[in-house]
């Protein structure tokens, strides 16, 4: 399976791959998703966050775990978790929107008309200052809320679908939306729905589910399940633009090198300047997040210069052969 981000790129060069080193991202074993895999988990209610992951790393047995999007102990729903070095590209998901669907009550029965007219007034482009028990620092910020949408109403108990930009506050919106209405109103429940490109419809995991799985592949050797529920964490790069490069190229940039034109084989149509993408090897495995410090045509065009500048390493280095060679110190 082609990953949908590696698909339709514009070839500026070919090259062979050397099967002897990494892995097809499709073709991972267990215990390589456990260091680049993820899980779209189904937080409940009552724990934290931080707490979750705790579990997560503990049933799993792995070092290092990390989630994308803190949700309140009280909140359920959607929380992505990147396994070893995956968790360095869940910054990716900050970039999406996301959806919650929240239950409150309302301290006053206004007519539908008013109410509409009032939640008009919270989309778009909206001030709010975190709650004082947020784990951010309080200060007045902007945060855009695409849709508010009533999905249920029966008298002063509202449902309503709310699709907004990572870190915004819908508490502080039932909040102000009673602070409009005059006496008020309080958020009851809340559930996120929808991360970036993730929604219910996802591949969601429950906790017993994941003990279960893992105990199958301990106890069993049956991994089916267990590799139903760890993901590549590619999957979480698929909106990204994406640049493939040779195997030559993919050590250099472990250690921190800059990608030069030479080492790149294809890239996303219409690359802009400024883009944040995706580098992969031709297995298909992200090797780092990069910015674009030149476009598609001013790379085509040209055969040496840096083009991308690397923002956030994720490969391990030494996963490919070094094909590179440092300077050599010369002593006065």
């Amino acid at each position: 399976m082609v990953l949908k981000q590696l698909q339709n790129l514009r070839v500026v060069d070919q090259d062979i791959t050397n099967d002897s080193y990494g892995t097809y991202c499709e073709k991972r074993t267990v215990q390589q998703l456990l260091d680049y895999g993820f899980i779209l988990l189904d937080k409940p209610n009552g724990p934290t966050s931080h707490e979750t992951v705790a579990w997560i790393k503990k049933i799993l047995n792995i070092p290092k775990a990390g989630h994308s999007g803190t949700l309140d102990p009280m909140v359920s729903g959607i929380l992505p978790v990147g396994l070893g070095e995956a968790t360095k590209a869940l910054i990716v998901l900050l970039l999406g929107p996301k959806e919650y669907h929240a239950l409150g009550r309302l301290h006053t029965l206004p007519s539908t008309e008013k109410l509409q007219a009032i939640l008009k007034q919270f989309t778009g482009k909206i001030y709010q200052k975190p709650p004082q028990r947020s784990s951010v620092l309080r200060q007045t910020r902007v945060r855009s809320v695409y849709e508010i949408d009533v999905i249920e109403q029966k008298e002063r108990l509202i449902l309503m679908r709310i699709l907004c930009e990572a870190g915004t506050y819908i508490r502080k919106i039932f909040y102000d939306i009673g602070e409009v209405l005059g006496p008020g109103a309080t958020m009851i429940e809340l559930r996120r729905t929808r991360v970036s490109q993730f929604n219910e419809d996802s591949n969601l995991v429950k906790m017993h589910d994941l003990v279960d799985a893992y105990a199958m592949w301990k106890e069993k050797g049956d991994d089916s399940k267990l590799r139903r529920i760890l993901m590549p964490i590619e999957y979480v790069l698929s909106e990204l633009k994406s640049v493939v490069i040779r195997d030559s190229a993919v050590d250099a940039l472990c250690h921190g090198a800059q990608l030069a034109i030479p080492g790149i084989l294809e890239i996303s149509h219409g690359i802009t300047k400024g883009d944040f993408v995706g580098v992969y090897t031709q297995k298909g495995e992200v090797v780092a997040l990069a910015e674009a410090i030149l476009s598609e045509s001013e790379i085509v065009e040209n055969t040496k210069g840096f083009a991308f500048q690397l923002r956030r390493i994720i490969m391990a280095p030494n996963t490919y052969p070094k094909n590179w060679r440092t300077k050599p110190v010369i002593n006065n």
